[in-house]
C-alpha cells in the first residue's frame, strides 16, 4: 500500500520551477532515496511533502492525508529532520526530547534513542554548547521520538563521522522493520546503496531516473576498472593492444586499466600467457555513485515533460 502519493507536484519561485511535475509513490515500510545535485529541488520537494511549503501544482497524500488540509492528524503521523534545525540555546538535549515527544501520543523511549545515538553523555548539554555533530545527531533524534507513522530526514548523516553515520544507519534499518516508511535525502551514494529500497534522482526540479540503487548502477555506461601490481615489469602495450582494453595507466607500482565488462579476465589471461601474475587485485564495478554523476553532469539533455515515473 501507498503511504506517500505524490502526482505532478510543482513548486515555482520568481517564474522559475523548482519542482517541475514530480510524480512517485512509497510504499509502506520502505527506505525511499531522493538524490541530486545542489539546487536541484529536492529539499523544496520534501518540504512540500511535509507540508512545511504550499505547493503551486499537483497532489500530495501522505498517509491518505494532504499535508495543506490535515493539521494535527497529519503532524501526529509525520517526523521530519531538516538540513538546518535550531532549538533554544539553553534548552537541554534531555528536555529537547521530552517536549517533541509529548506532540505524540506513543512516542519512543528518548533513553533509548540517546543510547543508540550517542547523546546520553550529553543528555543535560545546552543545545548551544552542542557540536555540529551532536546537533545533527539530536535533530535526528527529534525526528524519531514520536514514533512517527512516516519520517522525512535530510542529509541526515551530514557532519556525522563514520561510527556515528553507521550507528545511525543500524537504527534506521531496524525501523524498517516496524513498519515506519522513511523518505530520505541524501549527498552520499554509500547511504544510498545501504539503506534504500527505490531511489529518484532529481536535477533541474524534475526525476531523470527512478530505480532501485542496484538498477541504476547496472545501466549506467561506464567503464570497468582494475588495477594490480604485476609480479614482474612488460610492456604496457600488451595490454593496450587488447580489445576490451580502453586505457592503461601507471600509478607508483601499480597499473590501472578501464575498459569493458570484460577487462579484467581479458587482462588476466593476457598477462598469464606471458608468465606473469597479478597481485592486489582490485576491480571496480561502475556504482550508484558512477550513476548519478552520469545523469546530473551538465550535458545530459532534461527528460520529456511526462519523464519516469515510480510506482
Amino acid at each position: 500500500m501507498a503511504v506517500i502519493e505524490v502526482d505532478s507536484l510543482r513548486k515555482v519561485y520568481a517564474d522559475r520551477a523548482v519542482v517541475d511535475g514530480v510524480t512517485f509513490s512509497v510504499e509502506q515500510g520502505e527506505i525511499f532515496g531522493v538524490l541530486g545535485p545542489n539546487g536541484a529541488g529536492k529539499t523544496t520537494m520534501v518540504e512540500c511533502v511535509g507540508g512545511l511549503r504550499e505547493r503551486d501544482g499537483g497532489t500530495i497524500l501522505v498517509a491518505g492525508m494532504d499535508p495543506a488540509d490535515e493539521g494535527v492528524a497529519f503532524r501526529s503521523s509525520l517526523g521530519i529532520q531538516l538540513q538546518e534545525s535550531r532549538l533554544p540555546d539553553k534548552m537541554r538535549v534531555e528536555e529537547a526530547l521530552a517536549l517533541y515527544g509529548s506532540f505524540y501520543p506513543r512516542p519512543r523511549d528518548p533513553g533509548e534513542l540517546l543510547e543508540r545515538l550517542g547523546l546520553r553523555e550529553q543528555r543535560r548539554t545546552f543545545f548551544a554548547k552542542l557540536s555540529g555533530g551532536q546537533k545533527q545527531r539530536l535533530s535526528v533524534a527529534l525526528a524519531l521520538v514520536g514514533n512517527p507513522q512516516v519520517a522525512i530526514l535530510d542529509e541526515l548523516t551530514t557532519g556525522l563521522d563514520p561510527v556515528a553515520r553507521r550507528e545511525v544507519w543500524d537504527l534506521l534499518e531496524e525501523l524498517r522493520g516496524t513498519g515506519v516508511t522513511l523518505l530520505l535525502v541524501s549527498h552520499f551514494m554509500e547511504e544510498a546503496e545501504r539503506l534504500c529500497d527505490r531511489v529518484i534522482v532529481i536535477d533541474r526540479g524534475r526525476i531523470v531516473a527512478a530505480d532501485t540503487p542496484e538498477g541504476l548502477a547496472a545501466n549506467v555506461q561506464a567503464d570497468q576498472r582494475m588495477s594490480f601490481v604485476p609480479s614482474e615489469p612488460f610492456e604496457i602495450a600488451t595490454l593496450e593492444a587488447l580489445p576490451d582494453v580502453h586505457a592503461v595507466a601507471v600509478s607508483g607500482d601499480r597499473i590501472v586499466v578501464t575498459g569493458t565488462d570484460n577487462v579484467a579476465s581479458a587482462v588476466i589471461i593476457a598477462l598469464h600467457e606471458r608468465g606473469i601474475s597479478v597481485g592486489r587485485l582490485r576491480v571496480d564495478q561502475p556504482s550508484l555513485d558512477d550513476a548519478f554523476v552520469a545523469l546530473t553532469r551538465d550535458d545530459v539533455t532534461s527528460p520529456p515533460a511526462d519523464g519516469p515515473v515510480i510506482r
